[in-house]
């Protein structure tokens, strides 16, 4: 679903078609099909090796996955899942072992809908090690979600965000950011209380990925709608809009906050944006369907999973080149890197039962 290459077009009649693509697609991603927990899939399943030396290893875990945030506090790695359309009745927080890639425990969510068994599924995710909790967007009932990450206890749902589809903490300023899709809103809500703190609505825009600079408290939004970054500073109210290329659907940041990356779905690579200047210094191709976009700080390098390809390419920003293309599962949906390895979760249901599996790979410097 994520093949698809949209050729850029000047009429607006083929720029509005482009837009309901991209609304299309942006809403596609939230489908699965049937949930199957397995707590034995071990490491190692299969492995590949980068030319530059990075090492892939593979594991099923279970259908419908979806998104993955690491956390440093408890060495977790907590993924979610969830199965069709709605009513969806299977979905699940895992709490995954990222040694042995296998599923400690799983959470299911709220009831919404007693009678059809429908649940307040889990799609993007991401971890507050400062009060100990996990967060999550609820795409499909227009909400986020907080849980303890000691006990997997739902802590609350917070509704209002239209089409949630990704959240970001931001752990120095006490606060988290999700994207809705929807309305084309940004929402902040304070991770101490669970309130909502500040809401921004760009018309006509789509936001979705999220990256924040915790230094300075500035959120990134990639805004799929109108190839652009949707830039929320704490000191103003007015948003900054910032060209990227086409179709970012994914941001990240440079370990300094100056830079950018943009996985441009449409244009299959990513873009290297300078937040100072506004502009795209660099266009790296990467594969067809790029879709999501993390940084290693480490080396600076920066990792893009390309779902059509069913590759992870790892690119040096500052040359401008792919170093190293590494084969995952098909359909690669979420990488995420922490202190030196990327996890990786893909839609392939390669696994046994048909599982989707999770993808760690070493990074080579």
């Amino acid at each position: 679903m994520f093949s698809k290459e949209l050729t850029r077009m000047t009429s607006s009649a083929r720029t509005s078609r482009r837009t309901v693509v991209r609304a299309a697609i942006a809403v596609a991603l939230v489908s699965g099909s049937t949930l199957t927990v397995t707590g034995t899939a071990s490491a190692g399943t299969s492995g590949t090796s980068g030319t530059s030396g990075s090492t892939v290893e593979s594991a099923p875990l279970v259908t419908g996955l979806y998104q993955s945030a690491y956390s440093e506090r408890n060495h977790v790695l907590w993924a979610t899942s969830a199965v069709g359309r709605p009513p969806v009745t299977d979905s699940r927080l895992l709490k995954v072992d990222p040694r042995a890639l296998t599923v400690e425990a799983t959470y299911t969510p709220p009831v919404t809908d007693t009678a059809t068994g429908a649940v307040e599924a889990v799609y993007g995710v991401a971890v507050d090690d400062e009060h100990n909790t996990v967060w999550t967007t609820n795409t499909r009932s227009n909400s986020v979600a907080v849980y303890s990450q000691r006990t997997g206890a739902h802590l609350a749902t917070l509704p209002n965000v239209s089409h949630a589809r990704e959240i970001v903490v931001d752990e120095r300023h006490d606060t988290v950011w999700a994207s809705g899709f929807g309305d084309g809103t940004l929402v902040a809500f304070d991770t101490r209380t669970f309130k909502e703190k500040q809401r921004v609505t760009v018309a006509g825009s789509g936001p979705t990925g999220l990256a924040v600079n915790e230094r300075t408290g500035t959120l990134y939004a990639a805004d799929l709608s109108n190839d652009r970054l949707i830039q929320v500073s704490r000191d103003s109210a007015t948003p900054r809009f910032i060209p990227t290329g086409d179709g970012p659907i994914s941001v990240s940041l440079s370990r300094d906050g100056r830079t950018a990356y943009t996985a441009d779905q449409t244009a299959g690579g990513i873009s290297v944006v300078d937040l100072r200047e506004g502009t795209v210094t660099r266009s790296v191709a990467t594969g067809a369907g790029a879709l999501s976009v993390a940084t290693d700080t480490r080396s600076g390098n920066v990792l893009v999973a390309n779902r059509t390809t069913a590759t992870v390419s790892v690119v040096d920003p500052r040359k401008g080149t792919v170093k190293e293309s590494l084969a995952t599962g098909a359909n690669p949906n979420h990488v995420e890197v922490a202190d030196g390895t990327a996890y990786v979760v893909d839609k392939s249901g390669s696994g046994a039962a048909g599982e989707d599996q999770v993808n760690r790979i070493s990074l080579a410097r």
